[in-house]
């Protein structure tokens, strides 16, 4: 099998190492000096610095050789740039072939998932997604992990599944789409309020609270959009929020402590080589919460805060202030 990935991140470098052990694996970088690295050196010090890739995987940043013979196609491009990147490929992907998502988040204008995204711009390609608590420099570290594959169809999930997982790397399959892309999504958005937390000081019992009432807040949502409840508290939900609360390599909960700290986003975003997706998914979280009528305050205070309507310690004092109910952590 010929295999595309589709971004030369620290996540999309991680998948497709894992896959080049087992399949001649393609990686398209936009930038061609990380695809000369890879080529010459082996190696993505932008992204995975300290890690040697196999020797196997070659990469490319001519977008239409990366993916005119691929028989299955990755994507881990950031969420804005998935339809723009799909539109460009279009014309040169086989028909049929499954396309894999490997971007948390929604779109922006139309709050899709990066599933509807793709299908849009590939129809009639099965697509699915892959999400969970996956720390791309723990699992090059050949620490264990696990991570799930979600798509309707669970013939071509399982031939997925079966391409994807390594060694100590496993993949479940799952037919919810909805809850594994919204968990993936909106769990960066907790994970912000769990970085103002750090830095704002203001506890570990605090943080464990506003996690567990940011997975009540997202669960609600995401059964309100068609997802199904076992889903988040499962590895594309609870397991990838709390990954993304309390791991020191997470961009969100980096992006959380920063401000919490005093800095300005804009200067926090600005020394960052790698996207944050929780800034941009609070305000569609938001426009999602008024749509299907779902209490968010959580996920409101970050708008809040991304937005400049608000400090992170005038957001906490209103999360702690608000009254809660015995049998509702939420």
């Amino acid at each position: 099998m010929e295999v595309t990935v589709l971004g030369g991140g620290s996540w999309g470098t991680t998948v497709a190492s894992i896959v080049s052990t087992r399949n001649d694996t393609l990686i398209w970088a936009r930038n061609p000096d990380v695809a000369e690295e890879i080529n010459t050196e082996h190696t993505n010090n932008s992204y995975l610095p300290g890690f040697p890739l196999g020797r196997k995987l070659v990469a490319t940043a001519d977008l239409e050789q990366a993916v005119k013979h691929a028989d299955l196609l990755i994507v881990g491009v950031p969420t804005s740039a998935v339809r723009a990147t799909m539109e460009e490929v279009a014309p040169w992907v086989h028909p049929w072939i499954p396309v894999v998502s490997l971007s948390k988040g929604l779109e922006q204008k139309t709050l899709l998932r990066m599933t509807q995204v793709i299908t849009e711009c590939l129809p009639g390609h099965p697509v699915a997604a892959l999400s969970g608590p996956n720390i791309a420099r723990e699992i090059m570290a050949g620490q264990a992990a696990a991570s799930v594959i979600a798509t309707e169809d669970l013939s071509v999930a399982a031939a997925i599944q079966n391409v994807l997982t390594r060694g100590l790397f496993r993949v479940y399959t799952n037919h919810d789409v909805i809850g594994c892309e919204l968990g993936g999504a909106l769990k960066n958005v907790v994970a912000i309020a769990s970085g103002l937390a750090q830095g704002l000081g203001v506890g570990d019992n605090t943080r464990a609270m506003v996690m567990t009432r940011g997975l009540a807040e997202l669960s609600r949502l995401g059964v309100a959009m068609g997802g199904e409840a076992a889903t988040f508290s499962g590895l594309a939900g609870m397991g990838d929020l709390i990954t993304t609360c309390i791991s020191p390599h997470s961009r969100n909960r980096h992006v959380g402590e920063e401000l919490g700290k005093g800095r300005k986003l804009a200067d926090i975003l600005g020394e960052m080589n790698m996207v944050a997706e929780g800034v941009k998914t609070a305000s569609t979280a938001r426009e999602l919460a008024k749509r299907h009528d779902v209490e968010m305050p959580v996920c409101d205070e970050i708008y809040k805060v991304v937005t400049g309507r608000s400090t992170a310690d005038r957001a906490y004092k209103g999360l702690k202030l608000r009254p809660g109910h015995e049998n509702d952590p939420g």
